[in-house]
C-alpha cells in the first residue's frame, strides 16, 4: 500500500509523458540494449551522429568540451521516474559508472566526464523539468514538486506564476539545474533571510543505485541529510524534491552600482562592505564583485561592482544604506522597485531586455572557459591586506572574485544541520574565477597557474586548519579520489576503505565535522559506489559495514531483458 501511494502521489504530481525519438537502436551496447528493452529511447550513444550535440548541450564550462575530454559510452535522457529508474539499472548492469547531469554546471565538469579510465554513462534530466506549485496542501505553507531537471529558472518561473508573492530560496543564475544545486547546499540571495536551498527541502525522491524509489521516510534522516549539501552524483539519482516557498513582498528593491577608483579607495570600499553587508538586516543582501576587467561591465581598470536586493520599498533600502553604508554613493545608486521574479531576471546575467518568460530557457547563451576556487572568511580582512590583494588583482583582467555576505539566517543554523557548515561565524564566502575565450585557451595553463597562485596569496587572510571551500564551487585541486576500475575490489575487499581517509583531505574542506556522518550515510545508501566521481564521499567498504536501508517503498523490476514495473 505504501508503495503504490507514493508512486500514486508522484503520477498525480507529474504526468508521465513517452519518450521523444532518438537512437541507440544498433549500437550493439549492453547499456542500450537494455535500455530499448525497457523502452527507453531517448539514448545515444558514442558514435552516433547526434552524440557530439546530446553531450555537448548541457556542457557549461568549455574546458571540458574539448577532443581530449573524457566522454561517456552513452547519453541517456530518462522522461519520466521509470525511466530514471531503468537508466540507473540498466547503467549498474552495463558496469558502469553513472553520473547524473542536471544543469551541467559542475565546475569540474564531473556530471558529464571523468577525471579517470572508468567507463560512465551520462543520465541528463533535461527532460524531467517539471514544476508542480502546491498553495498549502497540507496545512504547512505553500510547497512545490520540482523535478531534478528543472532549472532554477524555470522554478522561480513556475513558483511565480503561481503566486507573485512566493519564492524559493536558490541561486541566481538560471540555466542551473535544480538537483545539483540543491544537493551542493544552494546560497543565493535569499539566503540571509531564508538559509539555503537544502534548508527549505522538506522530502525528496531518491533512485537508489538498485533502481529503488525511496521518499524521505523510506530513505532515512542520515540519507535525506546526506542528499541536501554533501553535494551531486554521490547518493543516487535524485527525481524531485519537495522545497518549502517563502513568502515575499509584492514590490522589492534591487541595484547595480559599478565604482572605479585607485587599487586604494577600491580596496577602502571593500573594506567597508565587509563591515557592513553581514550585518544588515536579514531583508537585505548586498554582494561586491571586484576585479579589473568585470563581466557585465564596460569599464575597465579595477573597479567593485556591488548588488543589492532588499525585500521591502525603495525609500526603507535608502534610508538603510543611508544609514549603514552611506559610503556605496547613494547620488547615482538609482534603486529601483519591482516585482521579484523581475528582480531574478535583474541578477540572472540574461542580456538586457529579457523578460521574465526568458527564464525558462535552459540554454547558457554566453559560455567560457573558466576555473573557480573557494574560501570563507571569519572576520574582516585588514585594510592592508585588501590592498595588496587587489593590487594583485588589478593586474589580472580576466580575474575577479564575488564576496557573498552571510550572516542573517545563516547564523541561525548549527553547522551539522546540513552537509554544508559554514553557518554561524562566517562572515562572508569568496569565489575566485578566472574566465577566458576560445581564443585565448591556448593561455589556459597560464591563467589556471595564476589562479593558484592568487589563491595560495590570499592564503594568509583567511581561516585555516582547515581552509574551507563550498563543494558547489568544486575545485579537484584540493585533491581527488583514486577509484580503481573494479569498484568492488576498491571497496568492498578492503575493510576500512582506504579512500575514505584519503578523502578526507578534501572531504574536511567543504564539509569540516560532518564528513564522518556524510561517510556513514555514502555507506547507507550506495556501498558499491555505483554514484562516483573524482570528490564523491566514497562508502566504508569491508564486509559486514554496511546497515542495509529500511524496505523500499517501491522496488522495482528492470532487468536487461527490459521489463519494468511501475506498481
Amino acid at each position: 500500500m505504501a508503495a503504490l501511494a507514493l508512486f500514486s502521489l508522484v503520477l498525480r504530481l507529474f504526468a508521465v509523458q513517452a519518450v521523444g525519438g532518438g537512437d541507440g537502436s544498433g549500437s550493439g551496447s549492453s547499456l542500450t540494449a537494455c535500455l530499448a528493452a525497457a523502452g527507453v529511447r531517448n539514448v545515444t550513444a558514442r558514435g552516433s551522429p547526434a552524440y557530439d550535440a546530446a553531450l555537448r548541450v548541457s556542457i557549461q564550462n568549455l574546458r571540458f568540451a574539448g577532443a581530449g575530454a573524457p566522454k561517456p559510452a552513452a547519453v541517456v535522457v530518462p522522461a519520466s521516474l521509470g525511466e530514471l529508474r531503468a537508466a540507473v539499472r540498466c547503467a549498474r548492469a552495463a558496469g558502469l559508472v553513472v553520473r547524473i547531469r542536471s544543469g551541467g554546471h559542475s565546475y569540474e565538469g564531473l556530471s558529464y566526464t571523468t577525471e579517470d579510465r572508468n567507463a560512465f554513462a551520462v543520465v541528463d534530466l533535461a527532460a524531467l523539468g517539471r514544476v508542480r506549485v502546491d498553495a498549502d496542501a497540507d496545512g504547512g505553507g505553500a510547497t512545490a514538486w520540482v523535478e531534478s531537471g528543472a532549472t532554477l529558472g524555470q522554478v522561480y518561473y513556475a513558483v511565480a506564476a503561481s503566486n507573485p508573492t512566493l519564492a524559493f530560496s536558490a541561486g541566481s543564475c538560471p540555466t542551473v539545474g535544480s538537483g545539483g544545486h540543491i544537493a551542493g547546499g544552494g546560497f543565493g540571495l535569499l539566503s540571509r533571510k531564508y538559509g539555503l536551498a537544502g534548508d527549505n527541502v522538506v522530502d525528496a525522491v531518491l533512485v537508489d543505485a538498485g533502481g529503488r524509489v525511496l521518499d524521505r521516510a523510506a530513505m532515512g534522516e542520515d540519507v535525506f541529510w546526506a542528499i541536501r549539501g554533501g553535494g551531486g552524483g554521490t547518493w543516487g539519482a535524485v527525481y524531485a524534491w519537495r522545497v518549502q516557498l517563502r513568502p515575499v513582498p509584492e514590490r522589492v528593491t534591487a541595484f547595480v552600482a559599478n565604482r572605479r577608483g585607485t587599487v586604494e579607495s577600491v580596496a577602502r570600499l571593500v573594506s567597508t562592505w565587509q563591515h557592513v553587508a553581514p550585518w544588515l538586516p536579514d531583508e537585505f543582501y548586498v554582494s561586491a564583485f571586484v576585479g579589473a576587467g568585470l563581466p557585465e561591465s564596460d569599464r575597465t581598470g579595477i573597479s567593485v561592482t556591488f548588488k543589492g536586493l532588499y525585500l521591502g520599498p525603495r525609500h526603507e533600502a535608502l534610508q538603510i544604506l543611508t544609514a549603514r553604508f552611506p559610503e556605496i554613493g547613494l547620488s547615482d545608486l538609482n534603486p529601483r522597485e519591482m516585482s521579484w521574479i523581475e528582480s531574478v531576471v535583474f541578477f540572472s546575467g540574461l542580456p538586457e531586455g529579457s523578460s521574465v518568460s526568458d527564464l525558462t530557457d535552459r540554454v547558457l547563451h554566453k559560455k567560457n572557459y573558466f576555473k573557480a576556487k573557494s574560501d570563507y572568511v571569519h572576520r574582516p580582512m585588514p585594510l592592508d591586506q585588501l590592498i595588496r590583494a587587489v593590487e594583485v588583482l588589478s593586474k589580472q583582467p580576466k580575474a575577479y572574485v564575488i564576496l557573498d555576505p552571510y550572516g542573517g539566517a545563516m547564523d541561525g543554523f548549527k553547522s551539522s544541520d546540513l552537509p554544508f557548515p559554514h553557518r554561524e561565524g562566517n562572515i562572508h564566502g569568496i569565489q575566485y574565477l578566472i574566465e577566458w575565450t576560445a581564443d585565448e585557451d591556448g593561455r589556459r595553463d597560464e591563467y589556471m597557474d595564476w589562479l593558484r597562485h592568487f589563491y595560495d596569496l590570499m592564503g594568509a587572510y583567511v581561516p585555516k586548519n582547515p581552509r574551507t571551500a563550498y563543494i558547489n564551487y568544486m575545485d579537484l585541486d584540493l585533491g581527488t579520489n583514486n577509484w580503481s576500475s573494479d569498484r568492488r575490489s576498491n571497496i568492498i575487499s578492503k575493510s576500512p576503505n582506504p579512500e575514505v581517509e584519503a578523502a578526507r583531505a578534501w572531504g574536511e574542506r567543504y564539509f569540516l565535522g560532518n564528513y564522518d556522518r556524510l561517510v556513514r550515510a555514502k555507506t547507507m545508501i550506495d556501498p558499491d559506489n555505483v554514484f562516483r566521481n573524482a570528490q564523491s564521499i566514497p562508502p566504508l567498504g569491508g564486509p559486514g559495514m554496511t546497515r542495509s536501508l529500511p524496505p523500499a517503498a517501491i522496488s522495482p523490476k528492470v532487468t536487461c531483458n527490459g521489463s519494468t514495473n511501475d506498481s
